[in-house]
C-alpha cells in the first residue's frame, strides 16, 4: 500500500522544516489541510510508527495570553526515511 498523497505531503513538509516549531494547525495551514487531518495523520502513519512525536509545550498568544500546544516533530528515524522507498516497499 502506497503512501497515502496527503500523508507524504505532512512528512515533507516536516522534514523541510525540521527544527522549526511546528503545531498541528501550522502545518494544517501551510498544505491547505484541516487540523484534524494533520493530527489524524500523525498519529496514525507517523507517530504510531516511530517516526514522530509530540512535545507539549507553551507559547504566547498576541494578546499576553498563554496557550498550551504540541509541537510536531520527525524522529531521527523519520527524517532518514526515504518516502519514494517506502511507497516502493508497500
Amino acid at each position: 500500500m502506497a503512501m497515502k498523497p496527503n500523508t507524504k505531503k505532512v512528512f515533507e513538509y516536516l522534514k523541510e522544516n525540521n527544527g522549526t516549531p511546528l503545531t498541528a494547525a501550522d502545518v494544517a495551514e501551510a498544505l491547505e489541510l484541516e487540523k484534524r487531518q494533520v493530527d489524524g495523520i500523525f498519529t496514525s502513519a507517523i507517530q504510531r510508527k516511530g517516526y514522530g512525536v509530540r512535545t507539549p509545550a507553551e507559547i504566547e498568544l498576541e494578546d499576553g495570553s498563554h496557550a498550551k500546544v504540541k509541537f510536531l516533530s520527525l524522529t531521527d528515524a523519520g527524517l532518514a526515511l526515504d518516502l519514494d522507498a517506502e511507497e516502493a516497499a508497500e
